[in-house]
């Protein structure tokens, strides 16, 4: 995170988290002060609807609902927020989009995904290499390593959640981001959102690390 652009990414952290959890008083200030840090409406949109991947269609549209408020609100007030922008190309169909979906997939973890629970569940890897790999990544008007903060951000709100957030939390690191930015991401947790989202946060960004420090 450099500059104005790690204020902003650091901003989508309480947005994602106040979003999962169902917070919207605290969504309303979280979006307000992301707004304020730079974001572009574009960019909170995306996480709101990247939403339903980790909270549900509910959590998601209830978020978007209050990021509408907060944008109207903003214009009665004289601000006029940076509109963002849309996805460079048109999002694959089909076959297409699964195909990359498992190519994002593939790259963001670092190996191919397999495992007991897929060959239990076929229809699971499907909708997560088609949907959350596939029409969510491959929107490329919000960048991956912001994509993946802000699903840290959402599963750190998440009671129960920790194996996926711990997954995340590699995940974030294999976009680029480095140990002391994960780690600047757990102190805003921690300070913005509460302290359970930091703590959990924090046990997971320790689990990613403790192999490299053996």
């Amino acid at each position: 995170m450099r500059n104005c652009r790690c204020s902003q990414q650091q901003a989508i952290l309480p947005i994602a988290a106040f979003a999962a959890a169902g917070e919207m008083g605290k969504l309303a200030t979280a979006l307000n002060q992301g707004l304020d840090a730079g974001l572009a409406i574009s960019d909170a949109r995306e996480v709101l609807v990247q939403l339903y991947a980790c909270a549900g269609f509910s959590r998601s549209l209830n978020a978007l609902t209050e990021l509408m408020k907060v944008v109207e609100a903003r214009k009665q007030r004289g601000i006029r927020d940076a509109p963002g922008r849309e996805p460079s190309h048109a999002i694959p169909k089909g076959d297409a989009l699964r195909a990359a979906g498992t190519a994002n997939q593939t790259k963001l973890v670092g190996q191919p995904v397999a495992g007991p629970i897929f060959e239990f569940a076929p229809a699971i890897d499907e909708y997560l290499q088609a949907h959350l790999f596939g029409a969510i990544f491959e929107r490329d008007n919000l960048d991956w390593a912001s994509r993946e903060l802000a699903t840290v951000g959402m599963l750190s709100a998440l009671p129960g959640a920790e194996a996926q957030l711990q997954s995340h939390t590699a995940m974030s690191m294999n976009t680029g981001l480095t140990a002391r930015q994960m780690q600047q991401a757990v102190q805003v947790l921690g300070e913005r959102v509460g302290a359970d989202s930091g703590q959990r946060a924090r046990e997971a960004l320790e689990r990613v690390l403790a192999p490299a420090q053996r």
